[in-house]
């Protein structure tokens, strides 16, 4: 019967290690309680409090990992942590909140009109843990100069940054229905499909720049001082098309490469012919 007992901690030679690390974790939690806030902002129609809030998370979410990688305070437990808050802070929560700023109008269009509504906001949703699986289950093998679909958090910022934007403007979610409704499910797409995305990871800040750099990186905080939410949603608008735009120059080099092999061919089989 000794066979039935469970083995105590104790007796396992390779226990892990008790405890976490402190300082990562505490930038998780705080990516994971903005993204929580800005459900409950939407829920009390404070729309512009939520998109602000789901980027402080991004700017956490992207703070997290370097501090890790900088204290040498990585871990297994860490990964696992980051990526259930970003579930919760780039996935629930610009789903929720789009759901409650527009689409949720969509009701009074008719039933099917509003199923549409809230399965397109489950779409977003499912799209973000379809996303995190499959980056954590390639972090080893893929180019980390570039992402396979867009990336969750930039995902999360154009939702928020259009809802961020039409509400500075004084427009209701109520006029806007079809538009959210469509960049809500082009976003859902674009994090599941395999478009390529440059992710920034082989930028070195610790390297010499030209000086120009320096002065596009002014020029580009003077402009977010002026209007943050028309020049963050203008900024991941276009990174969102940088997939698109990439697939189709690489498919038209292909294309092109290919029927330049098939003419090359073709000519030298006509030569031989004529030998």
């Amino acid at each position: 019967m000794a066979d039935d007992v469970e083995p105590r901690l104790d007796d396992n030679p390779e226990k892990s290690r008790r405890g976490i690390y402190l300082l990562p974790n505490l930038f998780t939690t705080g990516a994971l309680f903005a993204g929580f806030y800005a459900i409950v902002a939407a829920i009390n129609s404070r729309y512009g409090a939520a998109a602000i809030a789901v980027f402080i998370a991004l700017l956490l979410d992207g703070l997290d990992g370097r501090v890790a990688r900088m204290t040498n305070t990585q871990s297994a437990f860490g990964a696992e942590y980051d990526s259930l808050s970003d579930m919760i802070s780039f996935g629930l929560a610009p789903a929720l909140v789009m759901y409650e700023w527009a689409l949720v109008y969509m009701k009074p269009m008719g039933w099917f009109w509003g199923q549409i509504g809230w399965l397109a906001a489950f779409f977003f949703a499912a799209s973000t843990a379809l996303r995190l699986a499959r980056y954590n289950t390639r972090i080893s093998s893929q180019d980390k100069r570039f992402f396979q679909g867009l990336p969750c958090p930039s995902a999360a910022a154009l939702v928020m940054s259009m809802i961020w934007t039409w509400h500075d403007l004084g427009f209701a979610g109520s006029d806007l229905k079809i538009p959210a409704l469509l960049v809500t499910v082009a976003a859902g797409a674009l994090m599941v499909s395999n478009l390529t995305y440059y992710s920034f990871k082989d930028l070195d800040l610790r390297e010499r720049v030209p000086f120009v750099a320096i002065l596009a990186v002014v020029l580009g905080l003077m402009l977010l001082s002026l209007d943050p939410p028309k020049v963050l949603f203008t900024f991941f608008a276009l990174y969102a098309l940088s997939g698109p735009v990439i697939g189709v120059i690489r498919w038209r080099r292909k294309h092109g490469h290919r029927t330049l092999t098939n003419a090359v061919k073709d000519q030298v089989q006509v030569s031989s012919d004529d030998q």
